[in-house]
């Protein structure tokens, strides 16, 4: 495809570009990136590897972590946990009700320090969670953890849960040296990839996230397909038509290729492994089948922390990528409308569905008589689980004075542009049913072996990460996104 010129303002390159960030920098430092943290090379994913370690001071923080993962704790309702094992569990949570209640003002001016310091507590509240014993009321996260996880939340505006973010776009480091030391190259890196903190340790879990990585870093080419195709749609001639068609054929291509690499996830995560042994680590409060909530200790120690209402697992609907391709095509008005989070307790995998309230249940009763909210589409929720520069990317492509669909509306007759709209629309239709597939592959299927009985069947369907009916929504997404083609009969 034709390159931006190299001084066009969404292609200019950071200072920065081929040596580390400095510490404490987002990556805001083009005008492309200011205010969005989108990198022309690597997209939603920084382009170094995130911090791996907190300062020293913070130490009692990572320490509490890694010694979680090498104790190998156990999910608190597994089957055949062993009393050796239950005592683990006991004895490290025990471990992390006696850590000190560390002070975040010096992260604050570091936007890396409070995305690790976002990671790490995440992290060890979901392993302090899902180690609770099942017979516990409701699930009480100590003030060590409670007051500076709020608190670091409060700076960067997302959930005090584990989120996309955490498990995709800020869990990665490179296996290798990458095959170029002074450019990141992101088709060249796709399998040079691993995780950096794991549940289970196993290869199934790091697949898992490393697909949505991939997808991502493939992406980076569908973004810059977007900003061509606005380039051109400000110049608006009959020239500019014609580049616009050739932009959607490609913008096409990498859908496909998005979709492909959603596909492979069979090749590395086994659906029964990640079911019952990954899946349950990172259920958010919304997905407690038992209906237990999750109760911030020591909140009242800082008077500017809000009670949480915002508690769903990670989702792929939290990813930033997906939504810009559906506000870039239009399709957001049809993908992004009439389903809702699901306010009852349930459980699962990577999407959501329609349901009755758009905020998760407070985290403690104290907040039982305040007014509903409003409902709010279940995709449209998900953006509060971004990180925020991501967010603020997506407003403004939705503020776009130009909108391709528009423009495609507005030239009936040219059949040419019409077919290239339609075509990478079907592309992102055929992701989607992809992602129907996998959702009964990984959730739908392994849920009704696990709930064979009648009165688990009585329940309803199996729930997402998100805390939502997962087939039926991602079922009725992908059905609203073929909703969307202009030009041809709806699939």
């Amino acid at each position: 495809m034709d390159q931006l010129p190299p001084n066009h303002f969404l292609n200019l390159q950071r200072p920065d570009a081929f040596v580390p960030a400095i510490a404490g920098t987002p990556d805001t430092s083009t005008l492309a990136a200011h205010d969005f943290d989108v990198d022309t090379r690597t997209g939603f994913m920084p382009p170094q590897p995130p911090l791996t370690r907190l300062p020293p001071a913070w130490e009692p923080w990572e320490a509490a972590l890694e010694d979680a993962i090498q104790s190998k704790l156990q999910l608190a309702d597994k089957p055949d946990l062993s009393p050796a094992e239950q005592g683990k569990s006991e004895r490290w949570r025990n471990s992390v009700r006696e850590l000190p209640i560390l002070p975040i003002d010096d992260l604050k001016s570091s936007e890396i320090l409070l995305r690790r310091a976002h990671h790490v507590l995440a992290w060890v509240m979901h392993f302090y969670v899902h180690t609770t014993p099942p017979g516990a009321r409701n699930i009480h996260i100590p003030p060590p953890i409670t007051v500076p996880h709020l608190q670091v939340c409060a700076q960067l505006q997302l959930p005090p849960v584990l989120t996309y973010s955490d498990d995709v776009l800020y869990n990665w480091a490179f296996k290798a040296p990458p095959a170029s030391s002074i450019l990141f190259q992101p088709k060249a890196e796709l399998q040079n990839l691993r995780c950096i903190t794991l549940f289970t340790g196993t290869r199934d879990e790091e697949e898992f996230y490393l697909c949505s990585a991939r997808i991502e870093l493939r992406g980076v080419e569908a973004l810059s397909v977007m900003r061509a195709i606005m380039d051109e749609a400000f110049v608006g001639d009959e020239i500019a038509h014609r580049r616009i068609t050739n932009y959607l054929r490609i913008l096409a291509d990498v859908i496909s290729d998005m979709k492909h690499l959603l596909a492979s996830v069979r090749d590395g995560c086994d659906p029964s492994i990640f079911y019952n042994e990954i899946r349950p680590w990172f259920k958010g409060a919304d997905s407690d089948t038992t209906g237990r909530k999750w109760v911030f200790d020591g909140i009242e120690l800082d008077p500017t922390l809000e009670q949480p209402t915002e508690l769903s697992g990670p989702s792929a609907g939290q990813s930033s990528l997906i939504h810009a391709l559906d506000i870039f095509l239009g399709v957001d008005q049809y993908s992004h409308t009439n389903f809702h989070a699901h306010g009852g307790p349930s459980s699962a995998s990577t999407s959501a569905g329609d349901a009755s309230s758009a905020s998760v249940r407070p985290a403690t009763s104290t907040l039982s008589s305040a007014p509903p909210k409003p409902k709010v589409p279940f995709l449209t929720r998900m953006q509060s689980y971004m990180p925020r520069h991501h967010r603020a990317f997506l407003r403004h492509l939705q503020a776009n004075p130009r909108p391709l669909r528009r423009i495609v509306e507005q030239h009936t007759e040219n059949a040419a542009l019409r077919e290239a709209y339609d075509g990478a629309v079907t592309a992102l239709k055929e992701f989607r049913d992809e992602h129907v597939r996998i959702v009964a592959l990984y959730i739908v299927i392994p849920a009704r072996r696990a709930h064979q009985a009648s009165e688990q069947d009585g329940k309803g369907a199996p729930l997402g990460t998100g805390g939502t009916d997962a087939f039926q929504f991602v079922k009725g997404v992908r059905d609203q996104t073929a909703g969307a083609l202009l030009g041809r009969p709806q699939q």
